[in-house]
C-alpha cells in the first residue's frame, strides 16, 4: 500500500453510474414497502426493483402504451437485450401484475376503518 495517494482528479459520487436512473427520496406507505419486500424476497430481486417495475407496468398499462398482444395472449417487445426472451418478459409482466394486485389489496385493507 502506498504512503500517499493523489486524489486531485477524483470525482465524487458512486463508482458505477446508473444511466437511465435517477436517485430520489420518496415517501411510501408502510404497507406498500412490506408488500414489495415480500414479493422481492420470493422473486430474488431487490424491493426497489420490484417497486420500480410495478410502477413502470402500472404507468404503461394505464396509459395504453404496452407493446401489444401477440397470438398467445402475451406482449410483443421490439427491442430486447441479448439473452432476454419475450417469454422472460411475459413472465415478468405477469409477476408484476400479481405484485400490483397484492399491493392494491394490502392498501385497501390498510385504508378501511
Amino acid at each position: 500500500m502506498k504512503d500517499e495517494y493523489d486524489f486531485s482528479n477524483a470525482k465524487r459520487g458512486p463508482v458505477a453510474s446508473s444511466k437511465g436512473k435517477t436517485r430520489i427520496t420518496i415517501m411510501l406507505d408502510d404497507a406498500v414497502i412490506e408488500a414489495a419486500r415480500a414479493v422481492a424476497e420470493n422473486e430474488g430481486f431487490g424491493y426497489q426493483t420490484v417497486i420500480n417495475n410495478t410502477l413502470r407496468q402500472a404507468l404503461l398499462t394505464d396509459r395504453g402504451h404496452t407493446s401489444g398482444a401477440d397470438a398467445n395472449g402475451g406482449t410483443t417487445f421490439g427491442h430486447l437485450k441479448k439473452g432476454v426472451t419475450a417469454m422472460d418478459l411475459n413472465n415478468l409482466e405477469r409477476k408484476l401484475a400479481d405484485a400490483l394486485s397484492e399491493i392494491r389489496r394490502v392498501m385497501e385493507l390498510d385504508v378501511r376503518p
